[in-house]
């Protein structure tokens, strides 16, 4: 297995010690654990794309668990959002059902031969969820800090719903040969 894989599963094992982080108050601290142990599985979702890039060693495991262990990864914060009341439930359900949206169409396109490439609209869709999460996960007190989240919640949720209708305008064509 190379580098870039071992560093995908390594973000998926982290998953279930963030949300433990995230959700204890057993442990002092605990969301600056939690939001450390966000930022490292993110960083190495740059990491193992660079890699795999640069060094050629892009395989069909991490074309299928990369952007799947991203979505856990995210879908996990927000589903830890709306147990803490941070996030009305209404915005996690649209910002998750385009993802699930978008992997069914990945799927249509990879059996007909086609890889879907992300696009700017959704880079700066998952960049906004990010910093969503770590401003909700760390959770500073202070007018200017809610307004921020609140600013970052409805920025993440514009750039889902923009994000996911460019998609389907740019990729109509793989419903039409996806049902022949």
């Amino acid at each position: 297995m190379n580098l870039p894989n071992k560093l995908t599963i390594a973000r998926i094992c982290m998953i279930p010690l963030f949300v433990f982080f995230l959700l204890t108050d057993l442990v002092p601290y605990s969301n600056y654990v939690s939001v450390a142990i966000f930022i490292v599985a993110c960083l190495t979702d740059a990491l193992d794309g660079h890699i795999a890039r640069k060094y050629n060693l892009i395989s069909n495991f991490g074309k299928f668990m990369d952007p799947l262990a991203d979505k856990l990864l995210v879908c996990s914060a927000l589903v830890c959002f709306v147990q803490m009341h941070l996030v009305p439930a209404w915005i996690i359900i649209v910002i998750i059902s385009r993802e699930f949206i978008i992997s069914g169409f990945r799927l249509i396109a990879s059996d007909n031969g086609l890889v879907l490439a992300a696009s700017w609209w959704g880079k700066f869709k998952t960049a906004s969820q990010m910093i969503m999460s770590i401003l909700l996960i760390v959770n500073f007190d202070g007018d200017f800090f809610n307004t921020l989240e609140q600013v970052f919640i409805y920025l993440a949720l514009a750039l889902t719903v923009i994000s996911l209708i460019d998609y389907l305008i740019k990729n109509k064509n793989v419903l039409k040969e996806g049902s022949k």
